[in-house]
């Protein structure tokens, strides 16, 4: 699928490699959403250093980590970010929302 989870004391580390974009969307949205469920984080951090390509799609998957984490009281952090991804992210404001590094 695409999406490798680890993490310790609350915090929950994605990584999402391949493509995010309408096709893989729901999956990765859904698998997001049980591994927050599972580990009930107050951090998740969202490594998007082995993403090939993003669509806007990809703002919805960003998005979905975002409410799941706020409504624990959490935040999220974005790393590694791939200059394609960047623009798409960028494009649609998400570093007003949650931290990038």
């Amino acid at each position: 699928m695409g999406l490798t989870c680890t993490g310790e004391d609350r915090e929950l580390r994605i990584a999402l490699s391949g493509e995010v974009d309408h096709h893989r969307a729901r999956g990765l949205m859904d698998g997001i959403d049980r591994e927050i469920d599972m580990r009930l984080p107050r951090r998740v951090i969202l490594d998007l250093g082995g993403v090939t390509f993003m669509d806007s799609s990809g703002i919805a998957v960003l998005l979905r980590a975002y409410k799941r984490a706020a409504e624990l009281g959490g935040a999220v952090t974005v790393r590694s970010v791939p200059e394609q991804a960047g623009k798409v992210l960028q494009a649609a404001g998400l570093e007003r929302l949650m931290k990038f590094e």
